[in-house]
């Protein structure tokens, strides 16, 4: 394969995030990947580079879309806030207000908040997925609204890793009769000339970056290298987290397939380039899709103090830290994955993705890749090298203004 060319523009002061992404490619392996940022609503950094398959035969043009994992949550909560917003939806109401059938197996106080920041107790159904009904809709809804909680809702926080889009996608659809793909491009990433789907047209299948690397493989055998198929076994006897079941909501192995790429699963199979991330972060860091109270209402954290994630604290290695706060459908910027704004939010990708806003600081970011690499919440080493590229040149043109 021959070395990879860096494409696009960053405003004077940001070159230093040009040298930051070239540096992935010779440091980290890169295959193909893109990095955007605007700051005060303004493009200072859009860069692509690298090939869009494992073979090197296509190359990663400025328009290339690529699965960015669970950087696809950030969207799908997107839609609800939209609905808070606009005085649709209400976050305390049982999610039963608005999707009946969800009372079942001692589901009916459970409010729509719980939904958002991983208190439902909903990882999955009781019983796996019949093969190949992941792409069925009504058939994955169906079987949550039966589901018994896997622990007492409210109680703990657990990262509902594929289930969240079907819990909050199904709310968005009962209110507004439009699955959550179609109301995402309808209502938000359709006028702001975003490049991004769930549940991505045939017609834009051809660019498409194909994923290299496998999920299971990747995320979970570096946790658990002594058990039996770890990522399988050795999660599957965790008594909180069963993970394993939330996965095969994905056909792992499957995810460069038409069929993977048409369907919908709002938790984890949005495409997107990470100009079309950055354009949406930044209408929010903004304040152009929803109104202060819901934006400082949807970082707020829902978390208790040093409280851990019962999911996501059986995927880190040993001796790492376990506490996490959500906010409602992102997560907050305790380990600076963001750079150094506690308040800044977003949500990153199995594999490596990342996006997030700093209203505070008029900045939104976003980091796209087709080389599966490590962790789902921004502490890839790739975005960090680019994250703190991004705010050492802001440092940087500021004190020259």
């Amino acid at each position: 394969m021959e070395a990879a060319t860096v494409q696009g523009h960053c405003a004077p002061g940001f070159e230093g995030v040009r040298r930051a992404f070239e540096r992935n490619f010779r440091e980290h392996r890169e295959i193909g990947a893109a990095v955007a940022v605007t700051w005060d609503g303004e493009p200072v950094v859009d860069l692509w580079g690298g090939h869009a398959d494992a073979a090197g035969s296509r190359a990663w043009e400025r328009d290339t879309l690529v699965n960015v994992y669970s950087t696809s949550k950030g969207m799908t909560a997107l839609c609800a806030h939209l609905l808070v917003d606009r005085g649709e939806l209400d976050l305390d109401a049982p999610v039963s207000r608005y999707w009946p059938e969800f009372a079942g197996a001692g589901k009916e106080a459970i409010p729509v908040r719980w939904l958002l920041c991983h208190r439902a107790g909903l990882l999955a159904p009781r019983e796996p997925l019949a093969e190949g009904r992941a792409y069925d809709w009504e058939y994955v809804c169906d079987a949550l609204a039966h589901t018994p909680p896997w622990w007492e809702p409210g109680t703990a926080q657990g990262y509902h890793a594929t289930t969240f889009g079907y819990l909050v996608g199904e709310v968005v659809r009962r209110i507004t009769g439009q699955s959550l793909g179609a109301f995402l491009r309808s209502e938000i990433t359709g006028p702001l000339g975003a490049d991004l789907f769930i549940g991505t047209p045939a017609e834009e299948h051809p660019r498409c970056a194909d994923m290299v690397g496998q999920l299971g493989d990747a995320l979970l055998a570096e946790r658990f290298p002594d058990a039996p198929h770890p990522p399988v076994r050795a999660i599957e006897e965790h008594p909180l987290a069963p993970v394993t079941l939330a996965l095969r909501y994905v056909p792992i192995g499957d995810v460069n397939s038409a069929a993977y790429r048409s369907a919908e699963i709002p938790a984890g199979n949005a495409h997107a380039s990470a100009r079309g991330l950055a354009a949406v972060y930044a209408a929010l860091a903004g304040g152009r899709l929803v109104g202060p109270a819901t934006l400082e209402a949807l970082r707020s954290s829902q978390s208790r103090p040093e409280e851990p994630d019962l999911t996501l604290g059986a995927l880190v290695p040993e001796g790492t830290a376990t506490a996490f706060r959500w906010g409602l459908g992102y997560m907050l910027n305790d380990r600076g994955q963001a750079g150094p704004n506690p308040r800044a939010f977003g949500h990153g990708g199995a594999g490596g993705s990342y996006a997030f806003a700093d209203p505070e600081n008029g900045l939104s970011y976003a980091y796209t890749m087709n080389r599966f690499g490590g962790g789902t919440s921004g502490e890839d080493p790739r975005s960090r090298a680019l994250v703190a590229a991004v705010y050492e040149a802001l440092t940087e043109v500021r004190g020259r203004a």
